[in-house]
């Protein structure tokens, strides 16, 4: 079976869940998240695009809810025994037969938690199921109860993680081979899915960014791949993931020649980086991180051209995309853990003079400080 964690391991998990689910006094959690799914069980899919849910109660029950496609799936890859699938049909109606379920723990009347923050609960389904439970049981937004868990990464995950790592820094050697004048974006990442894929890597939760010119500015992928100019900027923000915990990282690279700005902000982004990790300590607020990158750049110089976010946690998510809680912005209360994993992005877009400089990379917590799991140099590399 494709579990990738010990019994020990998931046993803990599902212990600190119906612990967390007694201190808030549901009664029973929905989970929506495939990401909760896959931390508390092992199921591993896409099928979250469509209804399907995993119930858990203080009794440690736990039931999944989908459709046909994934009874093969979660029996695979998870530890769950109780797998039940609603039918495909015109008209069909999920929650009924959640409802069944629900029954069947003598829940009615219960307080129920529900990961309402989920890509796979959509706004349809989210009106179903609220019009299902009216006047069965009380409900609460419990959105955040496994992520909070989460958050805090186990030794058997952080092996995962610093693996993830290692396929990231494989990747930046392939775009340090290719991008020259000449070479197509395309050509850049296919070579750095090649090392990550012919490393055990897994697809990341979503696309590589890159861009080229104008397109380097962009904090986004979209679909324009184009041939790389001289002189020329390109920036490229990808991942490592392995079973699906990703580590992160950031460059923008000039081609041909740097412009005199682009060193500028290189060594502002450098220093901005260095304090960001200088802050990333145990019992540090995560908002007191991304004030120092904020100070930093603006005493620079650089206030408009920063972001309003330095940075999120990593770890196992799945599409659409592999930014977790919490992110790293002002006023942000979050106390910083040792097992925590972050990504920290130093963006600084230039519009008025067209220029882009960008440097990210990931850390892990540690008891005192931090680690930063990437071991490529940070120094401007032109090329």
């Amino acid at each position: 079976m494709g579990i990738h964690f010990s019994k020990k391991e998931f046993s803990t998990r599902k212990s600190k869940v119906i612990n967390s689910m007694k201190d808030q006094n549901i009664d029973a959690l929905l989970m929506f998240r495939q990401e909760s799914m896959y931390w508390l069980t092992g199921y591993d899919t896409f099928g979250y695009v469509f209804f399907q849910t995993l119930v858990l109660d203080q009794k440690g029950n736990v039931i999944l809810l989908t459709r046909a496609p994934d009874l093969r799936q979660a029996q695979n890859t998870s530890n769950i025994e109780d797998i039940r699938i609603w039918i495909d049909k015109d008209g069909a109606n999920p929650t009924n037969d959640l409802k069944n379920i629900l029954n069947e723990l003598n829940l009615k009347g219960k307080k129920l938690g529900i990961e309402y923050e989920a890509y796979g609960l959509t706004g349809r389904n989210t009106l179903k199921l609220n019009q299902s439970l009216e006047n069965y049981c009380s409900i609460e937004d419990c959105s955040e109860l496994i992520t909070k868990l989460r958050v805090i990464k186990s030794n058997e995950e952080i092996v995962y993680v610093k693996k993830a790592a290692e396929l990231a820094d494989r990747a930046l050697d392939q775009v340090w081979k290719y991008a020259k004048a000449g070479i197509s974006e395309s050509k850049i990442l296919a070579e750095m899915n090649k090392v990550i894929f012919e490393g055990g890597g897994d697809y990341p939760a979503n696309e590589f960014i890159i861009g080229s010119g104008n397109n380097a500015l962009l904090c986004r992928y979209q679909a324009e791949k184009k041939i790389l100019q001289n002189p020329d900027q390109l920036s490229i923000e990808w991942a490592g993931t392995f079973k699906h915990y990703h580590s992160a990282m950031f460059r923008t690279i000039p081609i041909g020649r740097a412009d005199s700005k682009h060193h500028k902000m290189h060594e502002a982004c450098v220093e901005a980086l260095k304090n960001c990790e200088n802050k990333l300590k145990p019992g540090i607020k995560v908002g007191d991180v991304f004030d120092i990158h904020a100070k930093t750049f603006d005493n620079l110089g650089y206030k408009n051209s920063r972001m309003n976010a330095c940075g999120y946690s990593l770890g196992n998510t799945f599409s659409p995309n592999w930014m977790d809680w919490p992110m790293l912005y002002t006023g942000n209360p979050y106390l910083i853990e040792a097992g925590n994993v972050f990504f920290l992005h130093m963006i600084l877009m230039d519009s008025s003079n067209g220029l882009a400089m960008n440097l990210g990379e990931t850390y892990l917590v540690t008891e005192k400080s931090n680690e930063r799991l990437g071991k490529q140099k940070l120094d401007l590399v032109v090329l």
